[in-house]
């Protein structure tokens, strides 16, 4: 017993715990941001709608211009970096034929490049693609999402 108070003792605490991360990007937020072509730290629709193009082509390797659920969860793991991240493919599918266009793609993607572009100015920022997390401070509560500027992510 007396051996464990002085190993308390001599062993110095170790660095306190990292806070929790208050800034986060979606996985579309990347893969946005991945298509900033000429790397001025801004993505424009053009680069948006070239990068989709690009995305969609890799994984339809078949040229058959579909992706069927499967292909697309291919896809997601790929650019988005898991088979479950958003966009769903019942979200990218429009016409619910079970099969995703790059017309369908470039849509949602058109989509979410709105809803990320706060200043409307046609081109999405890295500070545009952060979500700010608020936190109690507790390691295990992550809080409510929040945008900058207030508003919840969708």
């Amino acid at each position: 017993m007396l051996l464990a108070l002085l190993l308390q003792v001599a062993v110095p605490p170790g660095p306190p715990p990292q806070p929790p991360a208050t800034m986060v990007v979606e996985p579309v937020a990347m893969l946005l941001a991945g298509f900033d072509a000429d790397g001025d730290g801004k993505t424009t629709r053009a680069e948006m709608e070239a990068g989709a193009k690009r995305t969609f082509a890799a994984i339809d390797t078949a040229w058959t211009g579909k992706l069927g659920y499967i292909a697309f969860a291919d896809w997601a793991e790929r650019w988005l970096g898991d088979r479950n991240a958003l966009p769903s493919p019942f979200e990218v599918d429009s016409d619910g034929d079970n099969q995703i266009t790059l017309a369908e793609l470039t849509a949602q993607l058109g989509r979410t490049f709105d809803r990320l572009d706060r200043n409307r100015d046609g081109a999405l920022t890295r500070a545009e693609l952060l979500t700010i997390r608020a936190s109690s401070g507790d390691r295990g509560d992550i809080g409510r999402g929040k945008r900058r500027g207030g508003r919840p992510p969708q």
